[in-house]
């Protein structure tokens, strides 16, 4: 995968400039929706492609995004830079908020159908399309999502 880099990297002639922490923050977030394909059909059995466009589910493809983030900066200007502790911050929430107020919500919007399905069938809600409820991560999922963002940022980290 370093060499993956090494081959995307622009020539110097080349007017766009070669941005590690961006490309690695972009590439985590692929990688991620495209596991979680995988991981669904290891849990249900079933293929589900739809499941790469799709919030929600292992691994956390915005914790892969912010943590491949914040380590591709860190790598590139140091631990101490601002642009280092903003990319942490902004991480850390990040994280937070999907493994805490979107998996709630998601749970809630479970709870919500169920109702709805039992509503009786002249009921003006009885015919509303249901919520989505694969919105947040478990724990683990946005540990993994994590995990996975640290790995290409140090595959992807610029020797220059």
């Amino acid at each position: 995968m370093a060499d993956l880099a090494a081959t995307m990297r622009p020539s110097p002639s080349s007017s766009l400039p070669f941005n590690a922490p961006l490309l690695a923050a972009s590439l985590s977030f692929a990688i991620a929706q495209f596991l979680k394909v995988f991981t669904t059909w290891y849990k249900e059995k079933r293929w589900d492609s739809k499941r790469m466009l799709d919030s929600g589910g292992m691994p956390s493809s915005h914790s892969a995004t912010v943590s491949a983030l914040a380590l591709a900066i860190g790598l590139q200007e140091g631990t101490g830079s601002p642009a280092f502790a903003i990319a942490v911050v902004l991480s850390c929430i990040v994280m937070y908020d999907a493994s805490g107020v979107r998996l709630h919500a998601g749970r809630q919007a479970e709870l919500l159908n169920q109702i709805v399905c039992e509503l009786p069938s002249e009921h003006p809600l009885s015919n509303s399309r249901p919520l989505r409820d694969s919105l947040g991560h478990t724990p683990l999922q946005v540990v993994a999502g994590g995990v996975l963002g640290c790995i290409i940022a140090i595959f992807m980290k610029s020797p220059y």
